[in-house]
């Protein structure tokens, strides 16, 4: 299993279309040139969400598995997580079934998604599998719920505890989808108390988005940027792409000693 990376880049997301952004990456080619000028930016991840040709998300195997060949073979050092996000359209089954076929070397799964209305039975076989094919799970976390669910996940030995990865999501359930660096320290304890081995990272929605995620550095966590949860830079300016907020993450970090 390999540690998460500590800049990963969420250039899409599931919702957002060009008519949130120009910039926003909806074809496989245009997902490959953001993570590379992102990668040059200082990220070393991807959180990668494909589309189809209506700039839909999809749980698609053919499209993961060009895009994961692609950045392969123009990228092969930055760390590339597919998402099983259901995003109101995909169940369960359909999640497992992504991961499943395509076996990918990360995948992140919102755990109330992948959880609901299933069989405690078959949670642990689909992260039996997981954990046998070595693809790296992090489990997505949206409040201190989510993260008391996770625990007894691992307690009953449905989650395996080797390895585990975590986000913590900041702002998703707020009014207006916004977040403050005031929320991370209870979270991130709460976390820390009931999985004290996780290796975990945050994300934040809405303008703050950077010094959400200095604030999570600060307390030994990892980060998630991009246009999927903000498109504004700390200066109240609209991004110019993915990149941009990249490197304004990375020269912060920097500047705090994180980097």
């Amino acid at each position: 299993m390999t540690a998460l990376p500590r800049f990963m880049v969420a250039p899409n997301g599931a919702r957002l279309t060009k008519a949130d952004h120009p910039a926003l990456p909806v074809t496989i080619e245009e997902t490959v040139a953001c993570a590379l000028a992102c990668h040059a930016a200082g990220a070393d991840g991807l959180h990668a969400h494909v589309r189809d040709t209506e700039q839909r998300h999809v749980l698609d195997v053919g499209l993961y598995a060009e895009l994961l060949s692609e950045l392969g073979q123009r990228a092969p050092d930055l760390y590339v997580q597919i998402t099983s996000e259901a995003a109101g359209r995909f169940t369960p089954a359909q999640q497992r079934h992504l991961v499943e076929t395509l076996k990918p070397r990360a995948v992140s799964v919102a755990l109330r998604e992948i959880t609901a209305n299933q069989d405690n039975a078959v949670t642990r076989r689909f992260f039996a599998m997981c954990a046998e094919a070595k693809i790296d799970v992090q489990h997505i976390l949206y409040d201190a719920a989510d993260i008391a669910h996770l625990a007894r996940l691992v307690a009953q030995g449905d989650v395996p505890c080797d390895g585990l990865k975590t986000l913590i999501v900041l702002g998703r359930y707020t009014n207006g989808q916004t977040s403050t660096p005031t929320e991370v320290a209870a979270l991130a304890q709460r976390l820390k108390s009931a999985l004290p081995d996780a290796d975990w990272a945050a994300c934040a929605f809405g303008p703050q988005e950077t010094a959400c995620l200095i604030e999570a550095m600060r307390h030994g966590g990892k980060t998630r940027i991009g246009f999927e949860n903000n498109r504004l830079n700390a200066d109240g300016q609209v991004a110019a792409n993915n990149a941009e907020r990249v490197t304004e993450l990375v020269t912060q970090a920097k500047r705090a000693g994180f980097a």
